[in-house]
């Protein structure tokens, strides 16, 4: 395997990674209130919780503190390093103008990334996760 090809893969690994993030992030919220209402005992597995509370926590974090996020640094770093194709500012605005053709102020995400953040955290007191023993 050649060099290029290898950095490319790597490259490609890290989206998927930060696919499964983002996923994670967004499909876990939604887990936790619909599964709430079907009564998923998963769904208030502490682990589970405090993994998707952290996930989102760093989240908004960088947003505030202006960081892009690593992934998107080092996927972007290993595709300039073969002369692929990069994109500008964060993940999640690439994808979501590649997606919706919607371009926003950093202020709009930042705003977007402490709501999702802030009903995370709220889950906990709606809909608590057990113990951790059970």
């Amino acid at each position: 395997m050649s060099r290029d090809a290898l950095l490319s893969l790597l490259a490609d690994g890290i989206l998927l990674l930060h696919v499964a993030f983002v996923a994670f992030v967004v499909l876990g919220l939604v887990a936790i209130y619909v599964g709430r209402a079907l009564q998923w005992r998963w769904v208030r597995h502490f682990y589970f919780r405090v993994a998707h509370l952290a996930a989102i926590s760093i989240v908004v974090v960088q947003a505030w503190l202006g960081i892009v996020c690593p992934l998107t640094h080092w996927e972007m770093a290993l595709r300039a390093q073969i002369g692929a194709p990069t994109y500008a500012g964060s993940f999640i605005q690439h994808w979501l103008h590649a997606l919706l053709y919607y371009s926003a102020p950093e202020w709009v995400f930042i705003a977007v990334y402490t709501v999702f953040g802030a009903l995370v955290a709220g889950s906990w007191f709606f809909i608590r996760p057990r113990g951790r023993s059970g």
